[in-house]
């Protein structure tokens, strides 16, 4: 994510971005759930999306509305507007903790008293000269659920998430292949993770969306492995169209896809994963080779090795069926 490091300057004030800013705006937009967030983590054949993706893309839903209330304020206060959604190198979090709409929880994210952490921001950026609102205070306590839920042990401290551990990172942004050490914490999560937030006290008072575009699409809830890993680039941009999952591409899709079919324990997907071995793109061949040594016994993964290995130009790809390969031989010994 060089990017954060490159925008940190613009970051670290909005006058940079704006140099006529005199007031900002923050909203936020509830995509509360209906159902329980972690309850798809149990069913191993399945995969797990993060609430905010079963539906339609955030972006595309709050910018609009964004739009319309900037476009009443610029004609009330004879002011200037920019709108922004999570596309521009703005402390949304920040500032929404100024703006009084809630705090940063321990693990970073905001959190509401009224509507809990399932928040999305945006902000209005205005020429107009608007009152100051009062900002929120933490109300954390001594709470640590979501910081011991995480799976991959995401925070080194309260406050600080290392995103190269985040599952939420690996998932989506992520554009190589997921460290090996951390693939069996992500569980069948294919997209997203939401553990620390699904566990946060203060969504006693979170109220379902009631927005139709981000309400969860009953599809996307709890997708067959087997049928997901069969997706080639035609049939992932159908599936997915409209929706946050699109922007991660077919080949990392495939590659989460894999992870969990990996940790998912069941045989009976070990042939998907084999179909797979032989798949244009490196990241989903090396998942498949970790996919296949955690399902099936060395016997067969050496066989399925043999030509494969030989003809494999892709170092990290040979890399993974040695360290499959050797994994199978010291445990057999």
């Amino acid at each position: 994510m060089d990017w954060m490091v490159e925008t940190a300057d613009r970051r670290a004030d909005p006058r940079t971005l704006w140099p006529e800013v005199r007031s900002i705006i923050l909203l936020g937009v509830n995509y509360g759930p209906t159902t329980d967030p972690l309850a798809t983590l149990s069913q191993k054949d399945r995969g797990s999306i993060s609430i905010y993706a079963r539906n339609r893309d955030y972006h595309d839903v709050i910018k609009g509305k964004l739009k319309e209330i900037a476009g009443f304020l610029a004609a009330k206060a004879s002011s200037d507007v920019k709108v922004f959604v999570d596309t521009a190198p703005v402390m949304e979090k920040p500032l929404a903790e100024a703006a009084g709409l809630g705090f940063q929880g321990k693990h970073t994210v905001i959190v509401s008293r009224d509507f809990g952490n399932w928040l999305f921001l945006g902000a209005i950026f205005t020429t107009a000269e608007l009152p100051v609102d009062e900002p929120e205070q933490n109300h954390c306590g001594s709470c640590r659920r979501c910081l011991d839920v995480c799976p991959t042990n995401a925070f080194p401290a309260p406050f600080q998430l290392d995103a190269r551990r985040c599952i939420s990172y690996l998932t989506i942004e992520h554009k190589g292949h997921i460290p090996e050490e951390l693939r069996p914490g992500i569980g069948n999560r294919i997209f997203g993770c939401d553990d620390c937030l699904a566990v946060c006290p203060w969504n006693k008072f979170a109220k379902a969306s009631r927005e139709a575009k981000l309400m969860q699409r009953e599809d996307l809830a709890a997708l067959p492995l087997a049928e997901l890993a069969r997706l080639d680039d035609p049939n992932f941009r159908t599936r997915f169209s409209g929706t946050p999952i699109k922007r991660t591409g077919r080949d990392r899709f495939i590659r989460n896809v894999l992870v969990a079919i990996g940790n998912s324990g069941d045989a009976a997907l070990a042939d998907e994963a084999v179909r797979l071995l032989d798949d244009p793109s490196p990241l989903v061949r090396a998942m498949a080779i970790w996919a296949i040594g955690r399902l099936m016994p060395r016997e067969t993964v050496a066989s399925l090795s043999t030509g494969r290995f030989e003809r494999e130009s892709e170092e990290d790809v040979r890399n993974e069926w040695n360290r499959v390969l050797s994994v199978r031989e010291g445990a057999a010994a």
